[in-house]
């Protein structure tokens, strides 16, 4: 049975991965990729920044499967390119755009403070991404300055002093929506897990691009900004106790020393630990963070099905929280516990990266039976799964970092499976 879906996802996604690309359109000047096939709501015709990251990890592997590399090395270039084209002169980049306009909440760059969200720190991730599979970084020299503007707005003005850890503007448009560790937090509250993973691993890969053009000296200095977020991440976000990584909470008032009430003994923490338990504290291991022991006790609590472990994958948020809900929302999507595509891909990578292979088979085995099911039943994928009896729950159509499933085959075949930067 798994391999027949094998084979069958395998070819559904040869063929329909095509259907992830648009010709360029208004204010998109180059081809670029979107989350899904035509007709599938809001998904169907924008750029979206680490869907679009996420589908090049997808489209990288049908071009080495069907033996055609750059097949679509246009679009996937032109979705990093669209994007940098857009950038402001401060190096804030949309989170979207369509050929008609792009998503915002309020003015994210210097008339608004610089606070609202951007693009998530992917964008030197995509770009070396697809400088191995091109063998070159001329398509993207040009625009390496404007990278490092976007890493620099980021580090200026969305990170923490006291921590050294960056955090969301707000709970708009974060990627996993209704997220309890930021979703109707305050403003500028959380050191979220998941966006310090994604930037750490930013600066190593605009890091990789610096040296591949030759620039060694701000290679070196872009890999230390990296290494010195790791240092914040461990001190701040790793909990001892429960043996895992969990998001911050910045939400504390200033320590004022005059004030008689608490000089006697005022606070010398930065932070507090958000102890909710979500799949996103395992993103550390992706990112290469955390250190070997840790990775042990947090592949544990991956395989626990009190909490995330389910018979699809593993749940969005630990079952034991009081937030878990599997009630079908869009805008918010619901991230309260519902199996994702990428939430499996992205733990199945970090139970790679540390040597864990029999539970990344494990794992990559229940996202082949829960795509291979759905999709030998309804003909089609969807947005998100139940994850017990695997029932979509959310948007038919929807392709993105559902195809990741592709790269989890080859893996599971002992093939050469293409991976992220």
């Amino acid at each position: 049975m798994l391999e027949r879906w094998e084979r069958l996802l395998e070819q559904h996604i040869r063929t329909n991965s095509e259907l992830m690309t648009r010709e360029p359109a208004g204010q998109l000047a180059h081809p670029y990729t979107v989350p899904s096939a035509p007709g599938a709501a809001h998904y169907s015709t924008a750029l979206w920044d680490w869907d679009s990251w996420s589908a090049s990890i997808v489209l990288g592997q049908v071009a080495a499967d069907t033996d055609r590399p750059g097949q679509f090395a246009a679009y996937e270039q032109g979705s990093v390119v669209n994007f940098l084209d857009h950038a402001d002169d401060d190096g804030v980049v949309p989170i979207q755009l369509t050929p008609d306009g792009s998503l915002t909440h309020a003015e994210p760059g210097r008339a608004g403070g610089f606070r609202e969200n951007m693009h998530k720190p992917v964008l030197a991730q995509h770009a070396a991404m697809l400088t191995r599979q091109a063998g070159s970084a001329d398509w993207i020299r040009p625009s390496l300055p404007t990278i490092g503007r976007f890493i620099d707005r980021y580090l200026d003005s969305h990170r923490d002093q006291g921590t050294g850890l960056a955090y969301w503007q707000t709970d708009f448009a974060i990627g996993v929506d209704n997220d309890p560790s930021a979703f109707y937090r305050p403003a500028r509250s959380t050191a979220s897990v998941y966006l310090n993973s994604l930037l750490y691993r930013e600066l190593q890969a605009y890091g990789s691009l610096l040296e591949e053009v030759g620039d060694l000296p701000q290679a070196a200095r872009r890999r230390n900004q990296a290494a010195d977020l790791a240092d914040a991440m461990q001190a701040h976000l790793w909990d001892e106790r429960d043996g895992t990584f969990y998001s911050a909470d910045l939400a504390l008032r200033p320590v004022d020393e005059e004030d008689w009430l608490h000089r006697g003994a005022p606070r010398r923490w930065q932070s507090l630990l958000l102890r909710i338990d979500n799949w996103s504290s395992f993103l550390p291991m992706w990112a290469g963070v955390a250190t070997a022991e840790q990775a042990q006790r947090m592949r544990q609590r991956a395989a626990d099905p009190r909490t995330f472990a389910a018979a699809y994958g593993i749940r969005s948020l630990s079952r034991l929280e009081k937030m878990y809900d599997l009630r079908a929302s869009n805008n918010p999507s619901n991230w309260l516990g519902p199996v994702w595509g990428i939430s499996n891909y992205l733990v199945f990578r970090g139970l790679v990266k540390y040597g864990f292979d029999d539970d990344a088979r494990e794992l990559a085995e229940k996202t082949v039976r829960l795509f291979g099911r759905d999709l030998e039943k309804s003909g089609a994928l969807h947005e998100y799964y139940h994850p017990d009896n695997g029932e979509p729950i959310m948007t038919r159509g929807f392709q993105n970092w559902n195809f990741l499933v592709l790269n989890m085959i080859a893996w599971l075949d002992g093939r050469v499976a293409v991976t992220e930067f």
